[in-house]
């Protein structure tokens, strides 16, 4: 679920945002309000009916036979003249130390990311360890991962630089309507610097840049402010997450 560098472990790898308060269950589902957050503000009661229509909409027009909307299919010539939006790596912060040394904050929303690393990471915010092949299996299967990496580089010396995994987030998707985000977190060391919120914001883009609109995350209590300062809403117009427990 998500969590910012320290809350909380989902069961799929870790929780949505970890900020460093602790493993605990997260039990709040979020939506969007505006789901072009960022690309203009709306009233509390439009933000709400976006949700609504958007979320509940999109779900009826693909699988209800009585639904009145007409789908157009695009056809296959338009399909293959439209591409996928390549992931994108950037520097989002350059900073130079007393003695000369260079570090970057490098996005990106493409490449992959050693399970050694996030396990690592994983260990600095205090979620609990997972089977690595476990690990390996929720990155392959995800939609998208977003990882934060800090590059320091020596004066004077050749090569790369010296990159370490500080931050991370991924999606899940049907890779048309739907995308839930997970396991949001950032190195203990990194945090207060609004690393967190800039991961968030840029994996919300490229989703919309993907045209999938109904984003939903799960938050433990400890970060939904968070979360709604970013454009979420736990239970919009009474949709309630609903969750699975064995009862024996």
């Amino acid at each position: 679920m998500p969590t910012l560098s320290g809350l909380v472990p989902s069961s799929s790898l870790c929780p949505n945002v970890s900020f460093g308060f602790g493993c605990a269950k997260a039990n709040r589902l979020l939506f969007p309000y505006n789901l072009h957050y960022g690309l203009g503000k709306a009233s509390k009661k439009q933000k709400a009916f976006q949700v609504k229509s958007g979320f509940w909409e999109s779900i009826k027009t693909g699988f209800l036979k009585d639904s009145t909307t007409q789908v157009i299919e695009p056809s296959s010539a338009v399909q293959e003249e439209e591409e996928e939006p390549q992931p994108e790596e950037f520097v989002l912060v350059e900073k130079t130390g007393p003695d000369g040394t260079i570090e970057e904050i490098v996005f990106s929303s493409g490449g992959n990311v050693d399970v050694y690393d996030l396990q690592s990471l994983c260990d600095k915010v205090g979620w609990p360890r997972r089977p690595l092949t476990k690990l390996a299996a929720a990155l392959k299967n995800s939609y998208m991962v977003a990882t934060l990496h800090s590059v320091r580089k020596v004066p004077g010396s050749e090569g790369n630089g010296e990159k370490k995994l500080i931050g991370m987030a991924r999606a899940t998707s049907d890779h048309a309507f739907n995308a839930t985000i997970w396991d949001v977190l950032v190195d203990p060391f990194y945090q207060g610097q609004g690393l967190g919120k800039t991961l968030v914001e840029k994996l919300i883009r490229a989703l919309l840049q993907r045209d999938i609109g109904n984003i939903t995350l799960f938050a433990d209590s400890q970060v939904v402010e968070f979360y709604r300062n970013l454009g979420f809403e736990p239970d919009p117009e009474g949709i309630k997450g609903m969750f699975w427990y064995p009862k024996y």
